[in-house]
């Protein structure tokens, strides 16, 4: 079926196929993927013979990122002296960084992240609302959901509320602390503003309430 809408030979189709299953790449892919950045990535060897660069060893890039310490910065410096001990010419920083935030886009490659029980209880509204209904009059309302996790066990307390306005977000933080039967070491709240006044690289500023409330349940 495949030969016959693409017009080409089995032999061909095989071979991509197998260069896919190598490179973990599965259908569907994002809309914005490009026939030049596939081919990057199921045939490297071909891109590099016509290339002066050297093109980094991504699924190398992605294991070492798991590991405790180890930044982008630190695997393009590794990588950079590779290059010029074998007399070859790296990509920059920013080109190293963005060719392989493409190709963990294109593989859809994961990240394991380590949680430790019982630390933290992450927390946020969720990005869409949800219908409703008025089983009298059938009339449709928006409610916004308040979501807070045990991201170790993925435990879960959501509530609906009729606005995102300070009051319900910390009494939705109570009514959590009573379901889970207690809090945490730490509230990671993501950047709302209900949470933060500001929040630059060198400061973050709590809203004052929120401040008053981690204090009061020592969290």
């Amino acid at each position: 079926r495949i030969a016959d809408s693409a017009r080409c030979s089995r032999h061909t189709i095989r071979k991509v196929l197998e260069a896919a299953s190598k490179a973990n790449i599965h259908w569907p892919l994002d809309e914005d993927i490009t026939n030049t950045e596939l081919e990057r990535i199921l045939f490297p060897d071909k891109y590099q013979k016509n290339s002066t660069y050297v093109e980094p060893d991504y699924p190398y890039i992605h294991r070492e990122l798991a590991k405790p310490g180890v930044t982008l910065t630190l695997l393009w410096e590794e990588y950079c002296r590779k290059c010029y001990e074998g007399g070859r010419t790296p990509y920059m920083s920013t080109q190293f960084g963005d060719k392989y935030r493409r190709w963990a886009r294109i593989t859809k490659a994961t990240m394991r992240i380590q949680h430790k029980p019982g630390d933290a209880i992450q927390v946020d509204w969720a990005g869409d609302t949800v219908p409703v209904y008025d089983s009298v009059t059938g009339a449709q309302s928006a409610a916004y959901l308040f979501v807070a996790v045990l991201p170790c066990s993925c435990y879960v307390y959501a509530e609906a509320c009729d606005d995102m306005k300070t009051e319900n977000w910390l009494n939705c933080h109570v009514h959590a602390f009573n379901y889970f039967g207690g809090v945490a070491r730490l509230l990671v709240p993501d950047n709302c503003k209900t949470a933060t006044v500001s929040n630059t690289r060198y400061e973050t500023v709590l809203n004052r309430s929120y401040q008053e409330l981690a204090e009061y349940y020592g969290t």
